[in-house]
């Protein structure tokens, strides 16, 4: 069973999300994803969750609120739990953006291996490219849903949320 974290990150309306197309032979190419990744062997999600979006934002999570897991099953990909988060409490690792994000309250996004960052306002989001799946629970963060479990069911690219 495949172990994940994801995290959605909101400033001024908007949300950091990443578009994937960089890596070879990546399931997710051409989809727009919040921040996140695998989970290390003697790691814990929040740990993770911390790990991951320093390495492809540069941001420090000061604070993230966990709102649940969301159970992938596929006929095409292993299962996966992923471990949902977001945070609106961060500060850039890197000094000079951390002054201008202290005097202006914007960080425009460094470059990542995995994919183009850009902050996308919230009523925009749900109108990317994205999984099926994660439009459902995407929708359910933007309406301010504290606690989101859901188990999702594909076949190839076509969701059925099964519990949720």
């Amino acid at each position: 069973m495949k172990r994940t974290t994801l995290c959605y990150i909101r400033n001024k309306g908007r949300v950091l999300m990443l578009f994937r197309d960089r890596k070879p032979d990546d399931p997710n190419e051409g989809k727009w994803l919040g921040i996140g990744g695998r989970i290390e062997e003697g790691e814990t999600p929040g740990e993770c969750n911390v790990r991951e979006v320093l390495e492809e934002t540069g941001l420090i999570l000061r604070s993230a609120h966990f709102h649940g897991v969301i159970k992938f099953r596929s006929d095409e990909y292993d299962d996966e739990d992923m471990y949902l988060y977001s945070s609106d409490d961060f500060a850039p690792a890197d000094e000079k953006a951390a002054a201008v994000f202290r005097e202006t309250g914007d960080y425009p996004p460094p470059e990542c291996d995995e994919g183009r960052l850009e902050w996308i306002a919230e009523d925009k989001l749900l109108s990317l490219p994205m999984w099926e799946g994660d439009r459902a629970f995407v929708e359910k963060l933007l309406e301010g849903q504290k606690e989101i479990s859901l188990t999702l069911q594909y076949t190839g690219e076509h969701c059925t949320i099964t519990c949720g």
